[in-house]
């Protein structure tokens, strides 16, 4: 009788513990968050020149904590040293970092591709690119956030003659909260 009463009370235990873990993140957390921005960036072209400086926008999924896509295209146009400019579009995961009061970090890794015009008019293509960076948000309320900093290094492996080419540069941003 005893062994029965306390296997029943284990048993009762593990339920509640069960059903309590099941129940309250279910409730009360939104798994699904979509944000979309605009961003400043500048950008160092990876081969001499100037630093090109342009405008672009963001769009973050958030499936749950882990699981999270970052989208992005740039369009780095002033600044031109004659006529250089890139152009980025990129997807890829985000991960979050460390989150302290109102800050949140992120690092994350893209791929896509980046679209360049060669200065004089010398010639254009199109290239892979990967991208590895990490962000610092600021959240203004519940919808805003401020995309403080944005460090982004980028690496195309196959440029010209199968070299490769590095550019890396720093954005900043505002974002709204859509879903």
């Amino acid at each position: 009788m005893r062994r029965s009463a306390f296997l029943l009370f284990l048993f009762l235990v593990g339920a509640v513990a069960l059903g309590a873990a099941q129940a309250v993140p279910s409730a009360t957390e939104r798994q699904l968050a979509v944000t979309a921005g605009g961003m400043v960036s500048g950008f160092q072209p990876g081969e001499g020149g100037n630093n090109l400086v342009g405008i672009g926008a963001f769009v973050d999924a958030r499936f749950s904590h882990w699981v999270q896509i970052e989208a992005e295209g740039r369009w780095l146009r002033w600044n031109q040293f004659y006529g250089e400019h890139q152009d980025n579009y990129l997807i890829g995961p985000r991960v979050p970092l460390k989150q302290f009061g109102k800050f949140n970090t992120y690092g994350k890794a893209l791929i896509g591709y980046g679209k360049m015009t060669f200065p004089y008019n010398y010639g254009y293509g199109t290239f892979t690119d990967l991208a590895f960076g990490g962000t610092l948000d600021y959240r203004l309320s519940r919808k805003l956030t401020l995309r403080a900093a944005d460090f982004e290094y980028q690496y195309w492996p196959k440029w010209i003659n199968n070299t490769s080419l590095s550019p890396y540069g720093v954005s900043v941003g505002i974002a709204y909260r859509v879903y």
